[in-house]
Parts: C-alpha cells; structure tokens; sequence
C-alpha cells in the first residue's frame, strides 16, 4: 500500500508542476484567465496530496504495535481479545 500511494503522491505533484508550467509558459498567451485558473487548480493539489500520502490504509496495523512493556501488551492483548504466542 505504502508504494502505491507513494506512486499517487508523485503523480499528483507532477500534476501540479505541469499545470503550473503550461499555465505561465503556454496558456498565458491565449488567456490570462484561464492560466490563473490553471495555477488555482495546481494551488489546491499539494495539500490534497499530502493527505493521501500520509492516509492510513487498512493493512497499516500501527495502533497495535507491541510498546515494549510486555505487561501492558498483555493487558491490550486480552482487552482486544487476542492472545499472543
């Protein structure tokens, strides 16, 4: 999962880069307008892809890692109905 939103995280930003580039280098020449609404739209990307970067998937399983105190891991363990080898 990690890999795949590492993969959506890069797409998104070159995204943003290209409307970015082809908004001030290309689309500016025939309409100023749309080449501010380009870079609006490229404005909005970076924040969206940090939190799909940063998202948890399902597969992620850190809310029950083991601490390292073994008495409070049993403790979790037995809460969350689960018993540890």
């Amino acid at each position: 999962m990690y890999a795949r939103r590492r993969h959506v995280y890069f797409a998104m930003m070159g995204t943003c880069l290209a409307l970015f580039v082809l908004a001030w280098g290309v689309v500016r020449l025939w309409s100023v307008p749309v080449a501010v609404g380009m870079c609006v739209v490229a404005m909005v990307i970076p924040p969206l892809a940090a939190m799909v970067a940063n998202r948890r998937g399902p597969d992620d399983r850190w809310w029950d890692d083991p601490s390292g105190d073994p008495k409070s891991d049993e403790w979790w363990d037995e809460l969350d109905g689960r018993r540890r080898p």
